[in-house]
């Protein structure tokens, strides 16, 4: 996570971090950035702020609806640069658990959560600022251990219990995510899966890095850590951006800045507002201490005066009256004494209300620059600053290591030559087959030298020779674009245009590029007149523009342009025709086209009777034939006679 912080190209995922958050807030524009940073540690399931004076403090996790998981208490940093958020993590390192074990000198005992919070404000088309929140969680996780390979005992074995406690709920719970059929996910078995919540399963995005070693020792942990990582892998999320946050800090911040610019222009900024543009009369006595004529200097001030400029102006005049009003309080002998003492107090009271004006007003300038200094803003200019310096950094780099790279070629040199004039001495041989033996072997070196020599020769002329065929190809495509450019300018440029172009062209050494200067008061373009209406080049009276809108006269046209009627081609097609057709066809055909109207008949109900006959039932005939109740039984076979009638049945089966 940390890295070598010295090589940029081993610097670790941290450091990294905090340079793409910086770097992209200085790069930003019409942007205000509010930057925090958090660290804390679970440590046996116990959670601490590592920023805290106070190690033995514990904290709890809170849950708002709209927020989601929190720390109460949990300390809060605001950082501005890359250095103060570096400090900050070191202060917490400080304060980090840190055990010995078998495995590892300098083992964590602890899991470790640094939160960085960016709130970023950006107005829309209409002026409205909305805000934007995000939160970076670097987490470094404890590795599981084995009590059998770390020989833990006593502290050391309860916290390596806990931690492959918290470890395995971690498992669980992304188990649970991946599975995607898990009604519930166990967030609540352990803290640190209770503060990843959101980071696992909610609104972010997540990238875990398994650090697994290549021994076989450690065959089953990198295993283990390899399948552990696999399954946080398929997690899959959704995030979306988190605009205009309840608890933004940001929001706050601005709230109250804009409190703090209307108290400070409630105190001093009504009066001193209308100031500029005023004319304001100053009256001078002669320089030669007579009876000089006085005077009447009018003073317009300047327009473009900054608020401190003229707060500062209104200062100054508030002081002068109060000073004129004590002199002239002194001077004046015909005042009593007693009415002389009443007018200097009222006069020392002012001056003391303005001594406390001034005092609450650079209160508030001061509370309010502390307050925005603590907002980020996009600078180009310090980014330009920051890239010039990284680049001078890595051409110091560069050329060190060149150097470098010469000084070993030179002590390689320098060695072999020694070795040779050791070589050179004369030695004593024991025979001659020794003698021929030792010159040949030093013939065969001198000649790989050689042959060594002879092709860095050829390399080095080779390399001359294509780097002067690239300058010659390179001068030869200049040369083009220069002619061509030539051929543009002195046909379609104006020379007079080329000519002033070419008085404020300069060229900028440290950028390498040319620039233009900005005109002089003399070279400025004077505004159009109001005659000229858009889309003229010469300005015209109303009466010329009527008339070469209605009229074909040339004496009014603006341009001198030909105005042509549009060539039509001849045509090539012709209009359709209908075929003709007889009368009486067609008046057929608009008689049963023609639409008729709808046929409304009026009729009664039961005016049309069934024709067939009626079928008393069996019953009936046997309640007529008998004695008693005959009378009653009719009445009711009439009425079912007569709903018969209004509703016909079938007869029933009919025989041959």
């Amino acid at each position: 996570m940390q890295g070598v912080k010295e090589d940029p190209e081993l610097r670790g995922v941290i450091p990294q971090s905090f340079e793409h958050i910086f770097n992209h807030i200085n790069e930003s524009q019409n942007q205000q950035y509010l930057v925090r940073a958090s660290y804390m540690e679970i440590y046996m399931e116990e959670l601490r702020d590592l920023l805290h004076k106070d190690q033995n403090k514990r904290l709890e996790i809170k849950e708002k609806p709209d927020t989601g998981v929190y720390v109460k208490d949990l300390s809060s940093v605001l950082t501005k640069s890359i250095k103060e958020i570096e400090k900050v993590m070191n202060i917490g390192n400080q304060n980090r658990s840190v055990g010995a074990t078998k495995m590892n000198e300098q083992s964590s005992r602890s899991h470790a959560i640094f939160v960085i919070t960016i709130e970023c404000s950006e107005p829309d088309a209409e002026g409205e600022a909305h805000i934007r929140a995000g939160k970076l969680n670097l987490v470094d996780l404890a590795g599981s251990e084995r009590q059998a390979k770390t020989e833990a005992e006593g502290d050391r074995l309860k916290e390596a219990t806990k931690i492959n406690l918290s470890l395995s709920a971690l498992g669980n719970v992304i188990s649970a995510l991946v599975d995607g059929k898990s009604t519930h996910i166990p967030y609540r078995d352990s803290k640190l899966t209770r503060l990843l919540q959101d980071s696992l399963g909610g609104n972010a995005k997540t990238v875990m890095v398994a650090n697994i070693g290549p021994a076989s020792y450690n065959y089953e942990e990198t295993l283990n850590t390899l399948r552990y990582a696999n399954r946080a892998k398929n997690i899959k999320n959704k995030p979306k951006i988190n605009e205009d946050p309840k608890d933004a800090l940001l929001r706050e911040y601005q709230t109250e800045i804009n409190r703090l610019k209307e108290m400070l222009q409630k105190k001093g900024g009504g009066a001193a507002s209308s100031a500029p543009g005023q004319r304001r009369k100053r009256r001078r006595r002669g320089a030669g201490g007579g009876e000089g004529a006085d005077e009447d200097d009018e003073e317009e001030e300047a327009a473009g005066a900054t608020p401190e400029e003229t707060a500062a102006a209104y200062q100054r005049q508030r002081e002068e009256e109060l000073k004129a009003e004590k002199d002239a309080i002194l001077n004046n002998k015909n005042l009593l004494k007693e009415e002389k003492e009443r007018l200097m107090k009222d006069v020392e009271a002012k001056e003391d209300a303005l001594k406390s004006e001034l005092k609450g007003k650079k209160e508030l300038e001061e509370k309010i620059k502390a307050m925005e200094s603590k907002l980020l803003h996009g600078d180009a200019k310090h980014l330009k600053k920051v890239t010039k310096e990284q680049e001078e950094q890595i051409r110091k780099t560069a050329e060190e290591i060149e150097e470098q790279k010469r000084k070993e070629e030179k002590m390689q040199q320098e060695m072999e030559d020694k070795e040779l004039e050791m070589g050179n001495f004369e030695q004593k041989y024991n025979s001659l087959q020794q003698a021929v033996e030792d010159k040949t072997r030093k013939l065969k070196k001198l000649m790989s030298r050689l042959q060594q020599m002879r092709q860095e020769i050829s390399d080095l002329q080779e390399e001359h020779r294509r780097e002067r065929q690239e300058l010659e190809t390179t001068q030869e495509e200049l040369t083009k674009e220069v002619k061509f450019k030539q051929l543009i300018i002195d046909n379609f440029i104006p020379p007079e245009d080329f000519e002033r172009v070419r008085s404020r062209a300069m060229f900028d050494e440290e950028a390498d590029e040319w620039q233009l200067k900005a005109p002089s008061a003399g070279e400025r373009m004077a505004a159009r007149p109001r005659s000229a209406v858009a889309g003229r080049r010469r300005p015209l009276s109303e009466y010329a523009r009527l008339a070469s809108q209605m009229g074909e006269n040339p004496r009014y046209r603006g341009e001198n342009l030909i105005r042509l009627n549009l060539d039509m081609p001849n045509r090539t097609t012709r209009e359709y025709e209908a075929p003709d057709m007889a009368p009486q066809v067609r008046s057929a055909l608009d008689a049963a086209l023609q639409v008729e109207d709808d046929l409304d008949i009026d009729g009664q109900p039961k005016i049309f009777k069934s024709s067939a006959p009626v079928v008393r039932p069996k019953s009936s005939r046997k309640g007529g034939s008998g004695s008693g109740g005959g009378s009653g039984g009719g009445g009711r076979s009439r009425e079912s006679q007569n709903r018969r009638q209004e509703f016909p049945s079938s007869r029933g089966l009919v025989g041959k």
